[in-house]
């Protein structure tokens, strides 16, 4: 016998497992209300944010265009260079702390409300589900029913539509790293000319469809690492959704004297998109979605009862206490948060429109032949502009002696390209001083900015080379003395 498509949840387990170890599929109804509404705007105003990045030109190139290629990445008029990724150190960072901050002060709040999995769930693919199946429990029916004409015509169309999403975020999402104008070539070229991407879209729109069309809320449950960790991060005093115990125990029909102003209507439970009963307290699976609050609240008011039995609040408000905002796990959050924000925003002040390195050429340190003492190094110079910019190099700390091989005057870098040229340096073996430290230093010809790199010039020490000299001009005359006797 099969089990059961639906059951009452409990928090020894997870909703989404059956005794059996099964996994039950979830029809939650639909829920309207101030908070259903609020979500609604900004699940959209996020879509149309993360879908029209790529379309958004900033400096010449689109506002987030992560150019794996080129290895340059534009980040909202900000050019990155490969040498640059260690900023992205205080990127995740300063996401995290951002995270951990939110959370401590009001839970889940990005789960329910920005996290992109439940966006597109909630908002295009459960929608396109109610539009084409009805509401949950003609949902729930379909499910059960035997398969017919109706049905199938019903799951190709939903499924169909799904795929057609799927693809289109996909194509938008491969946008982010090669640029429209190029996703289109891609798209318009035959699969063989460009396996890579085409395996990358094939493989992006079935892990899209397989989330979207059946996983669901088990990758907030299961695979989430952020699910698993809330618990850490929230206490008493964080903002929750939960449910007035003082309020609404105990449960009874409306007109029940010794009842509180739960109805056990379950309405919370049916609307839950992670199947859970808020009743039974805050669990790991409640992903602050709000949508029993707007069920409640509308029972409440076809009942003339106030609304607020399930609310935002603390659990220690729920038991009566003061909730306390600045607290040591919140101030602690906060304080990190604040370096890492500093410390990033110094970062990003250290990026400049050009990187150069300098590095000595393969093979010996240094060369040292009858007239000289040669050092040899290559000069790699980057220009993150996307146009072409000219550049002069100067050596500083450098003895009056040296000759210097290569930049006699400026060279010229194409838009986000690089040059990588010679630099010998040369000193004569009569007037050789030793090895010394310099400095390598290129600025843009208009003079806008500099950047330095230390290198230090290698050889033996002047002493040794000098007795050297002494005695090949030594061992040079007494041969010539040899050769006139």
């Amino acid at each position: 016998m099969p089990a059961p498509s639906h059951f009452p949840p409990s928090r020894d387990s997870v909703t989404t497992i059956r005794s059996d170890g099964s996994r039950p599929f979830l029809y939650p109804a639909d829920a309207h209300g101030r908070f259903a509404s609020a979500r609604r705007v900004t699940a959209w105003g996020l879509i149309a944010f993360y879908l029209s990045l790529p379309w958004i030109k900033i400096n010449g190139y689109p506002a987030v265009f992560l150019d794996v290629a080129e290895r340059h990445f534009h980040l909202f008029g900000i050019t990155l260079a490969a040498q640059d990724v260690w900023l992205l150190f205080f990127v995740i960072t300063g996401l995290g702390f951002s995270l951990f901050f939110i959370t401590a002060l009001l839970g889940r709040i990005w789960c329910g409300w920005a996290c992109p999995q439940t966006v597109f769930l909630d908002h295009v693919y459960r929608r396109i589900e109610r539009w084409i199946e009805g509401d949950a429990h003609e949902r729930r029916a379909l499910s059960e029913a035997p398969m017919s004409a109706m049905k199938a015509a019903k799951r190709i169309t939903k499924h169909g539509l799904y795929l057609l999403v799927s693809v289109i975020i996909t194509h938008l999402f491969l946008a982010y790293y090669v640029s429209l104008p190029a996703v289109w070539t891609i798209v318009s070229a035959a699969p063989a000319e460009h396996w890579t991407a085409f395996g990358f879209i094939t493989v992006a729109t079935a892990g899209l469809y397989f989330n979207f069309a059946w996983f669901r809320e088990q990758l907030c449950i299961v695979i989430c690492p952020y699910g698993r960790i809330q618990s850490t991060l929230i206490d008493d005093h964080s903002l929750v959704i939960g449910y007035d115990t003082t309020r609404g125990e105990p449960r009874g029909k409306a007109g029940t004297a010794v009842a509180g102003d739960c109805v056990a209507c379950n309405r919370c439970v049916q609307v839950c998109p992670t199947g859970i009963d808020i009743r039974q307290g805050l669990q790991m699976e409640c992903i602050g979605c709000t949508a029993c609050i707007d069920a409640c609240d509308d029972v409440m008011g076809r009942l003339k009862r106030p609304a607020g039995l399930i609310r935002y609040d603390s659990q220690k408000a729920f038991t009566g206490e003061r909730t306390r905002w600045l607290r040591p796990r919140t101030l602690l959050y906060g304080l990190l948060l604040a370096i890492g924000a500093s410390v990033a925003t110094w970062a990003l002040t250290t990026v400049r429109p050009a990187n150069f390195g300098v590095t000595r050429m393969i093979g010996a340190p240094y060369v040292i032949d009858e007239v000289s003492v040669r050092n040899q190094f290559l000069v790699r110079i980057v220009n993150k502009r996307n146009e072409p910019a000219q550049f002069v190099l100067q050596l500083k700390d450098v003895p009056d002696n040296t000759r210097r091989i290569g930049f006699a005057g400026p060279v010229e870098v194409g838009a986000l390209s690089e040059l990588v040229q010679p630099l010998v340096l040369q000193q004569p073996r009569a007037s050789y001083t030793g090895p010394f430290h310099f400095e390598v230093r290129i600025a843009d010809v208009e003079r806008t900015f500099h950047l330095e790199r230390a290198a230090e010039f290698l050889g033996p020490e002047a002493r040794l080379l000098h007795e050297e000299e002494a005695e090949k001009k030594e061992k040079h005359e007494r041969r010539e003395q040899r050769e006139y006797r």
